[in-house]
């Protein structure tokens, strides 16, 4: 694979709750190795239909508030057609129409460029998968 382009795959559990789960460390972690003080491009991308990446805020509520606004927008009740699984699942397969399933962020300097209190997000409200993987790649 060319140096210009390297690609990692993240193992995550999210567990059997919905979850907005921080990736802002893996993906720094993942640009030390990969970028060494390259400007370049991060995206982020997760190949499940029922998930998404969010960059928001955590730690100060937004998190809670990201899951609170879905379940608003997307109600886990019998109105989907998409019936197999829990009970509201269909709401998961349209999920990923309002959180999208990648993002791709600058690199500059081998670090990647999120605001003050911005992070990197795995947004997960499929109870019925916990393990999800999280591709990060890196174009130099």
């Amino acid at each position: 694979m060319s140096d210009a382009f390297t690609t990692r795959v993240l193992n995550i559990t999210s567990g059997s709750d919905e979850q907005v789960v921080d990736l802002t460390r893996d993906c720094e972690s993942f640009l030390r190795e990969a970028a060494r003080g390259r400007d370049g491009l991060l995206n982020i991308f997760v190949p499940h239909a029922t998930a998404g990446i969010a960059v928001i805020e955590t730690g100060a509520g937004s998190d809670d508030d990201l899951l609170s606004t879905l379940h608003t927008l997307l109600p886990a009740d019998d109105r989907w057609q998409h019936r197999h699984g829990s009970p509201g699942h269909g709401r998961d397969h349209v999920l990923p129409a309002l959180v999208p399933p990648h993002a791709t962020l600058p690199v500059v300097g081998g670090a990647l460029e999120l605001g003050t209190w911005q992070s990197v997000c795995l947004v997960d409200t499929n109870r019925d998968n916990p393990q999800r993987k999280v591709r990060l790649s890196f174009l130099a």
